[in-house]
């Protein structure tokens, strides 16, 4: 973990230690009744006070988590000291830290044991090629491979060419003069291949970029860029850069990538890691992640509000915040894109950002549950569903129209789904309607699943701490658990098909098609061949002859081919293999998301 990440779990870390009370719980026996006293000290004087058993077992919780995290803290902090130690080692020639040689090769001991993402040849291609003044820049989201795709260039070079690279990594505070004069250092003692690390750190980075192009690009050093700061990159390119960068976006990760680096099978580990190169899939779910708040907000504040917000307070010396100034000011900004994430139909409206909160989640849920064929079940009925809102709102930070401070506008709107673009976060996908209307309406899917995913688990978090919830048997506990979430998964399911499809195939028109009653849930239309294929997407492991009823339908067949060309494929995509029943195919998911 970088040192940036470590002081930012070192902080949170620290603030919750804060909150939480000292002491101890000593229990006495008093004329023959056992009684609990909390003691703590204070002033250097000894304080007792009794407690109740329940205060008292809530009380030795919070002492056990204090002591949970005095452990970390003092860890963090070894390792934070053990790389200042490193840091001054490597600084003894060079203002910012920089990685040569053996130094270097040392750097690349931890990245063997992971598989090359599809992106790394482009890199290679850039090196190797014609000398262009041009910079390579890499750039994404958090745990999307850049880090690991740059030193796993860096450890397949021949060694005449590696003799001839150096690595360096930005720190927050450094400053882009002092890395010109490094650069100017590295250019004199001869080396060609030049990598700089999380560059978009530098708070003048995007106001002065054009040089990394125009003086070392420009002389024959091949330098590769990356940083996790996207928008940063972004207003570079329109301001500095130009036409002198190639850009590679690590953001997107598709299924088939994602099996294949990582070695994790199965659509539920997809959405469940979250499209992250992480192992781990930390930065979405812990591995108990109905436990901790940071397991449903940590990605979307750090990730993405944060990454608008740092470009956003360096370009144009923060004049380029525009009508979001409002909302970053009064710290609502987070909010007002969790609430998009979490709306079911991500429509960008302003009747999201203001409108009383409802969790669609548990709305949808609710009605399942309700009609359920094997165990009907209408306890999501029973439950305080004004106290799982709130708790729900309190962990993804959303705010009532009441309580909001700044009165939300169209141009918020427009302009979070702007910013949201330019990472690569979204993408529209068409609904087209029968018969044809003259609105256009969109869908729009979050290319990381994992943010939404983040959220389902905060709404089984809320629910958990419900008191009527509570009363129900483990096992049935379980069992609407599992259903919210198969639920959630489902609706998922479905975009992640539709998404991948429209990227895989941006030739062909790839989009949903509602009739009056009914619907095709996808629909693939080539305007070349006027041909036509229609899909059917179920969150099921068993092919049921009822799931194709729509692509059975012979006047809803007739009308698509009428508008869109002959079909010359009908499939149900689910989740069990692969088998035909009544020319029908049913398509296993992962097998049809490997062959985009």
């Amino acid at each position: 973990m970088e040192n940036k990440e470590l002081l930012e779990e070192l902080n949170a870390l620290e603030k919750e230690l804060a909150d939480l009370p000292v002491g101890y719980i000593s229990r006495k026996t008093i004329y023959g009744k056992k009684k609990c006293y909390h003691q703590w000290m204070e002033d250097g004087k000894k304080k007792s006070k009794y407690v109740d058993d329940a205060t008292a077992e809530s009380l030795q919780n919070d002492f056990s988590r204090r002591r949970e995290l005095q452990d970390r803290i003092k860890q963090i902090k070894a390792v934070i000291q053990t790389s200042k130690k490193e840091e001054i080692k490597w600084q003894k020639k060079y203002n910012t830290i920089v990685s040569t040689g053996i130094e270097l090769k040392d750097n690349l001991k931890d990245i063997s044991k992971f598989k090359y993402r599809e992106l790394l040849p482009r890199i290679e291609e850039y090196l190797y090629g014609e000398i262009v003044p041009r910079v390579f820049i890499l750039y994404g989201l958090r745990r999307t491979g850049k880090t690991t795709m740059m030193k796993q260039v860096i450890a397949k070079m021949s060694d005449n060419d590696f003799d001839k690279t150096a690595y360096i990594q930005v720190r927050t505070g450094d400053e882009l003069s002092l890395l010109y004069d490094d650069m100017d250092a590295l250019r004199s003692e001869g080396y060609k291949y030049i990598f700089i690390d999380e560059v978009t750190l530098l708070e003048d980075f995007i106001e002065g970029a054009a040089l990394f192009a125009d003086i070392y690009a420009a002389s024959g050093i091949k330098v590769v860029l990356s940083g996790t700061d996207s928008l940063g990159f972004v207003f570079s390119r329109s301001n500095q850069l130009y036409d002198r960068c190639i850009m590679l976006h690590t953001t997107y990760i598709p299924y088939k990538e994602f099996e294949n680096v990582l070695g994790k099978k199965g659509i539920d580990e997809y959405i469940r890691y979250g499209g992250t190169m992480s192992l781990g899939g930390v930065y979405y779910n812990t591995e108990r992640p109905f436990e901790n708040k940071a397991s449903s907000d940590q990605y979307i504040d750090g990730a993405i509000a944060n990454n608008i917000q740092h470009s956003l307070q360096y370009y144009q010396d923060g004049r380029h915040f525009r009508a979001l100034e409002e909302l970053y000011e009064k710290n609502e900004l987070t909010g007002a894109i969790n609430r998009i994430i979490e709306d079911m139909n991500h429509k960008f409206t302003i009747e999201v950002l203001t409108r009383d909160f409802v969790s669609h989640d548990l709305g949808v849920s609710k009605r399942n549950l309700r009609f359920d064929k094997d165990h009907p079940s209408d306890i999501l009925n029973k439950v305080d569903k004004e106290q799982v809102t709130a708790k729900l709102m309190e962990l993804l930070e959303i705010k009532n129209k009441k309580d909001q401070k700044v009165n939300i506008t169209q141009t918020h709107c427009e302009e979070i789904k702007e910013y949201l673009e330019l990472l690569d976060l979204i993408v529209d996908v068409d609904i087209r309607l029968m018969p044809p209307a003259s609105e256009r309406i969109k869908r729009t899917i979050f290319t990381q699943p994992g943010m939404r995913y983040s959220q389902a688990t905060g709404l089984i978090q809320s629910l958990m701490e419900d008191t009527t919830f509570d009363t129900l048997p483990y096992s049935e506990k379980t069992r609407v658990v599992n259903r919210i979430l198969d639920e959630i998964r489902g609706r998922m399911m479905e975009d992640i098909v539709l998404l991948e499809t429209k990227l895989a195939y941006p030739r062909k028109r790839v989009f949903k098609l509602e009739f009056a009653v009914g619907e095709f849930d996808m629909v693939v239309a080539d305007s070349e061949t006027m041909e036509s294929e229609i899909f059917e997407i179920k969150y099921s492991k068993e092919a049921l002859k009822e799931q194709a009823k729509n692509l059975l339908d012979e006047n809803k067949c007739n009308v698509t081919e009428y508008s869109f060309g002959k079909i010359v494929r009908k499939t149900v995509i689910y989740r069990g293999e692969t088998t035909e029943i009544d020319g029908i195919l049913y398509q296993n998911v992962e097998e049809y998301l490997k062959q985009l």
